[in-house]
C-alpha cells in the first residue's frame, strides 16, 4: 500500500466536524477510498470543494490525537479490511466535553444511539478521539480498549469496526463533569483504576483471600448501578476492620485499597491523632473528616463519590466505653460520635470506614456489629505460597537488576521462614542485602570506588540473614533450646516411656479430628529435666507455635501484668492452626511460698481458666505444664485440671551410671568407682539429672582437654567440696 504525503488543514465546516471523516479536495486519488490509514487510525474518507488540492481537513480533536498542527505533512494511504475484519464486541470508552465549561449528566441509552448513528461502521483504535454532538452540547469519546470475541472469551484487539452489536462501557472518572447515567450491566463509574486486579503488582503478597473476601463484601456492591443496590434492597458495607499480629500488611492493605480507587484521595489518620486536651476537640476533629462527604451527599446523594476514611491503631481511640476512668470520658464520646456519623439518623451512604487494630479485644462491641466496623478481616501469618510471594515482591528489584545471585533458592527460604510476617520477611532480605553490601565495603578505605558489577546478594547471605532475623510470633526457638542447655540423654526406660508419652500426645492433637486441645502435667523433684523434656517435645512437634511461659521473663511484674502477658500468649496461640504452650516452673508463676502459704489467686484463676478452654474450631492447642510441686497445685485445683499427669522421677542406680556414661564423660574403668563415689559420699543414689550433670561440669573444669574423660581425682574433689 503506497502512502502519499498530504498539507495538513482545518476541517470545512462545523457539521463535518463531527463526522470523524477526514475532507480531501475533489478529485484526490484518495477521495474515493472509504478508509484512510494516517499513523496508527483508520479514518473515513470524503471528498469536500473547500479543500485545496494536496491537503487534507482535520477537525481540532483529530489533529491533537495525530499530533500535528495546520500546514504540517502526513503520510496518507487507503486501508482495505482484510477478510475476516472484526467487529468489536466490547468498547470500553470516556465521554468527557470538548471544553472544560461543559457539565451534563446524559444517559447512557442516548449517547450509545448516537455514536451508532454516526459512526456505525467506523474503524476505531485504542487512544482514537472523536467529536459528537448530543442534545446542543458538545462532547469527544476518548477510546480506550477495544474487544471482540474470540471461542466465547473476550480478547483486545488494536483496531475493530463498529457495529449495531457492540457493546459500550462507558469508564467516566468521578474527577469528570460528564455523568453516564443508567448503564445496564455495568458500573456507572469506574471504581478501580485498573481493570484486573493484580496484588503483586500493588506489593501485596500472600494475602489473596483476604483481599477477595474485601472486594466481596466491601466493594462488590458499588461497582454496581445504585439502582440496582435500590433494587435488591440491601446498603453498601461502610466499615471494615483489619485485624491481625504486627507487621502481617492491615496498613499496606488499607494504602493499596487507595492507590486502586478512583475518585477522591483516601484520608489517613492514626488513631491518637484525633485526641486533643481541649474537650471538646476530638468530637469535633471526627466530624471535620466526615465533613466532605456530607457535603457532597447532600448535593449529589447516591451519584456521590466514595469518600475512603483509613484508620490506624483504632483501639486507641475506639476502646470499651466505661474501661477508660481518666475523668473527662472523652473516649466514650468519640466512639458515640464515630457511630452517629457511621450509622445514625443522617448516615452517609458515600463513605467507608477502614480501621486497623492488633487488639480487636479492645474496641467497643458496639462498632463491630452490622452496620458499622461489620466487615471484620483477620490478616494473619501468610503460608508457604503466600510468603514465596513475598520474597518475589521485596526480591524483585534485585532480579531485574542482576544483583540477586543464581544460587538464591526463593522456593527455599520460602519454606524455612515460617512465622515470617510480610514486615519481618522485608528485614529478612534487607538483612541478606546488607551483607552482599558490605562484601563490597574496604572498611580501611572508604573512599576507594565501589564496584557496582561485583554486587551479588547470594544464598550465603539469606542463611546469615535467617540466623540475624527472628520470627516475633510463632516458636521461640531460642527460649526453648535454653531449656535444654545440656541437650537430651536417653537414661532408660524411665526416661523412653515419659519421650513416648509426649509424643503420642503430640501425634493426637495434631491428627485426631476429636482432640482439638489437650494438657498434660509433668511434676517431679527440682532438677529431674522436666523442663527440658516438655521444650524437646515442643522443638520434635514442629508445631508452627510453640513457646514457653516462663516465670524468669517476668520478673517484677504486677499481678495484672502477668495475667495479661499469659493471655497473650494463649491468645496468638489461637490464632495458629498447631500450638504448644510450655507454662513452665507453676509454682512460680502462681508466686507460691510456704510461708503462709501465699499465691496469686488472680493467676489462678487465669490459669485455671485457659488451661480448660478450648482453641477456636480449625485450630490445635497442646498444653504442657512442669511443677516441682504437685501436691501444692492439688489443692488449688490446677492438678485436676490437667487432661494427664506425669511423674518425672529423679535419678536412681542405673540410670545414674547412663547419665555419667554419656558422650565418655569418664573412662570407662573409673565409671564404677565414680558411682561409687557419689553414693558414699552423698548418702543416696537418687540425684536429680540437672544437679548430676552441672557436678560433672564441674569437675570437667579441672581437665586440660574439655571433651576428654572425667579424672576421679577431679570427681572426688567435687563431691567432697559440695558434702563438706
Amino acid at each position: 500500500m503506497a502512502y502519499e504525503q498530504r498539507t495538513v488543514d482545518n476541517c470545512p465546516d462545523k457539521s463535518a466536524s463531527l463526522t470523524n471523516c477526514i475532507y480531501l479536495a475533489p478529485g484526490d486519488p484518495l477521495a474515493s477510498a472509504q478508509y484512510i490509514e494516517i499513523g496508527p487510525f483508520v479514518f473515513n474518507a470524503a471528498s469536500h470543494p473547500a479543500i485545496a488540492p494536496g491537503s487534507i481537513g482535520f477537525n481540532a480533536v483529530q489533529r491533537r490525537c495525530l499530533r500535528v498542527s495546520v500546514q504540517d505533512k502526513v503520510s496518507a494511504g487507503v486501508f482495505v479490511p482484510p477478510p475476516g475484519f472484526p467487529g468489536a464486541h466490547l468498547l470500553y470508552a470516556e465521554v468527557q466535553g470538548l471544553n472544560d465549561r461543559v457539565k451534563a449528566e446524559i444517559s447512557a441509552s442516548d449517547v450509545i444511539e448516537r455514536l451508532l448513528q454516526i459512526f456505525k461502521g467506523q474503524i476505531f483504535a485504542p487512544e482514537q478521539q472523536l467529536a459528537f454532538e448530543l442534545q446542543g452540547a458538545s462532547f469527544k469519546l476518548m477510546v480506550g480498549s477495544l474487544q471482540v470475541d474470540v471461542g466465547g472469551q473476550n480478547r483486545e484487539v488494536p483496531r475493530a469496526a463498529l457495529m449495531v452489536q457492540t457493546a459500550f462501557i462507558f469508564t467516566n472518572s468521578n474527577s469528570h463533569n460528564i455523568k453516564i447515567l443508567g448503564q445496564k450491566g455495568f458500573a456507572t463509574t469506574q471504581l478501580f483504576k485498573a481493570k484486573t486486579l493484580n496484588f503483586e503488582s500493588l506489593g501485596i503478597g500472600g494475602l489473596d483471600k483476604q483481599f477477595d473476601a474485601i472486594f466481596r463484601r466491601a466493594f462488590a456492591s458499588r461497582v454496581f448501578p445504585p439502582s440496582i443496590v435500590q433494587r435488591l434492597g440491601i446498603q453498601h458495607v461502610k466499615g471494615m476492620l483489619l485485624h491481625g499480629p504486627p507487621g502481617t500488611g492491615k496498613t499496606l492493605i488499607a494504602r493499596q485499597i487507595g492507590k486502586m480507587l478512583n475518585g477522591k484521595e483516601p484520608k489517613v489518620v492514626n488513631g491518637p491523632e484525633v485526641l486533643s486536651k481541649y474537650v471538646g476537640q476530638a468530637e469535633e476533629n471526627i466530624r471535620n473528616l466526615f465533613g466532605e462527604a456530607e457535603a457532597e451527599y447532600k448535593e449529589k446523594g447516591d451519584a456521590s463519590e466514595l469518600h475512603i476514611i483509613i484508620f490506624d491503631e483504632i483501639d486507641a481511640i475506639c476502646r470499651q466505653r466505661g474501661s477508660v476512668r481518666d475523668g473527662t470520658a472523652t473516649h466514650d464520646t468519640i466512639v458515640n460520635q464515630l457511630l452517629t456519623k457511621i450509622d445514625g439518623v443522617d448516615a452517609l451512604n458515600n463513605i467507608l470506614l477502614i480501621g486497623m487494630t492488633n487488639r480487636k479485644d479492645m474496641l467497643d462491641e458496639a462498632m463491630l456489629r452490622p452496620g458499622r466496623l461489620e466487615v471484620q478481616i483477620e490478616i494473619g501469618l501468610a503460608d508457604e505460597k503466600g510468603r514465596l510471594q513475598i520474597l518475589k515482591i521485596h526480591t524483585s528489584k534485585m532480579q531485574t537488576n542482576s544483583f540477586l545471585s543464581h544460587d538464591v533458592d526463593l522456593p527455599l527460604l520460602a519454606e524455612r521462614t515460617r512465622n515470617f510476617s510480610g514486615a519481618e520477611i522485608e528485614g529478612l532480605v534487607k538483612s541478606a542485602a546488607s551483607y552482599a553490601l558490605n562484601r563490597n565495603v574496604d572498611i580501611n578505605d572508604l573512599h576507594k570506588p565501589l564496584d557496582e558489577d561485583n554486587i551479588k546478594v547470594t544464598q550465603s547471605d539469606f542463611e546469615a540473614a535467617l540466623s540475624e532475623v527472628q520470627p516475633a510470633f510463632g516458636a521461640n526457638m531460642e527460649n526453648l533450646s535454653k531449656a535444654m542447655t545440656h541437650g537430651i540423654i536417653d537414661y532408660g526406660d524411665a526416661y523412653r516411656h515419659l519421650a513416648n508419652t509426649l509424643h503420642t500426645l503430640v501425634s493426637q492433637v495434631q491428627n485426631s479430628a476429636k482432640t482439638p486441645m489437650m494438657s498434660v502435667l509433668l511434676e517431679g523433684p527440682s532438677g529431674s529435666g522436666k523442663t527440658a523434656l516438655a521444650a524437646s517435645a515442643a522443638v520434635a512437634s514442629q508445631f508452627p507455635f510453640a513457646k514457653i511461659i516462663s516465670p524468669e521473663d517476668m520478673v517484677g511484674y504486677s499481678e495484672q501484668s502477668k495475667g495479661s502477658q499469659i493471655t497473650k500468649v494463649f491468645e496468638d496461640a489461637y490464632k495458629s492452626p498447631l500450638s504448644i504452650v510450655v507454662l513452665d516452673d507453676i509454682e512460680r508463676l502462681l508466686e507460691y511460698v510456704a510461708i503462709g502459704p501465699r499465691f496469686s489467686n488472680a493467676i489462678l484463676q487465669v490459669l485455671l481458666v485457659l488451661i480448660k478452654k478450648q482453641p477456636p474450631a480449625g485450630r490445635k492447642l497442646l498444653i504442657i505444664g512442669t511443677s516441682s510441686a504437685g501436691d501444692v497445685l492439688e489443692p488449688m485445683g490446677l492438678s485436676s485440671a490437667f487432661n494427664v499427669q506425669l511423674h518425672v522421677p529423679a535419678l536412681r542406680g542405673a540410670e545414674v551410671e547412663a547419665v555419667m556414661m554419656a558422650d565418655s564423660s569418664f573412662a570407662e574403668a573409673d565409671l564404677r568407682e565414680a558411682v561409687e563415689t557419689l553414693v558414699s559420699l552423698c548418702g543416696s543414689a537418687v540425684v536429680p539429672v540437672k544437679k548430676l550433670l552441672l557436678w560433672m561440669e564441674m569437675a570437667r573444669q579441672e581437665l586440660a582437654e574439655p571433651n576428654g574423660p572425667i579424672p576421679l581425682e577431679a570427681w572426688q574433689k567435687v563431691l567432697r567440696d559440695l558434702s563438706s
